[in-house]
């Protein structure tokens, strides 16, 4: 969620000592702003988010999302790294992430197959959020009235799973939801 290009930043005034540098590979741009980090069950459902500075690492917002959760917790590549699975272990929690291309992988590749799977479940999540709610736009000017933001477009799409479930439609089929 950039507050403003990389350029602008130095005379932005909103969100000074708040917001944070970072680099968005997906529009091969830095930027000045924010992330947002969400955790989705195994049917798309939000169940828990983080919202931190552009600049903090999304190992370290990790922690405080995965509070009181236990069993399975599917990761990107970001959370490679093995002191952080074994950390986790005591909790209850086995984090499986994909691995990198330079990496040997001896999982079964049924298990890869079906990690790379719900991967995919994030991204549609993530997908959702940016085009139908267009989370990643910031229309405030502090960190009070963003973060209010931020939770109301989670809230809406935890919303349009429920009323598609009580339709009996799939979690994350919205269109099903407004009749032309």
């Amino acid at each position: 969620m950039a507050v403003c290009k990389y350029a602008r930043a130095s005379g932005s005034r909103y969100f000074k000592g708040e917001a944070g540098f970072s680099y968005g590979a997906a529009k091969d741009e830095s930027y000045y702003g924010f992330e947002g980090h969400v955790l989705i069950s195994f049917a798309g459902i939000i169940c828990g988010y983080a919202f931190a500075a552009a600049n903090v690492d999304e190992r370290d917002v990790l922690p405080e999302m995965i509070a009181g959760l236990h069993g399975l917790l599917i990761g990107d590549k970001g959370y490679i790294l093995p002191s952080l699975k074994q950390e986790l272990v005591p909790q209850g929690i086995d984090l499986q992430t994909p691995l990198g291309k330079n990496m040997q992988d001896l999982r079964p590749k049924a298990f890869v197959s079906q990690l790379m799977l719900s991967r995919r479940l994030v991204e549609t999540v993530i997908g959702q959020l940016t085009e139908r709610s267009h989370i990643e736009k910031v229309r405030a000017r502090d960190t009070w009235h963003l973060a209010n933001r931020f939770i109301r477009k989670l809230l809406a799409h935890t919303m349009g799973c429920f009323l598609g479930k009580l339709m009996g439609n799939p979690t994350l089929l919205f269109e099903s939801l407004v009749e032309v």
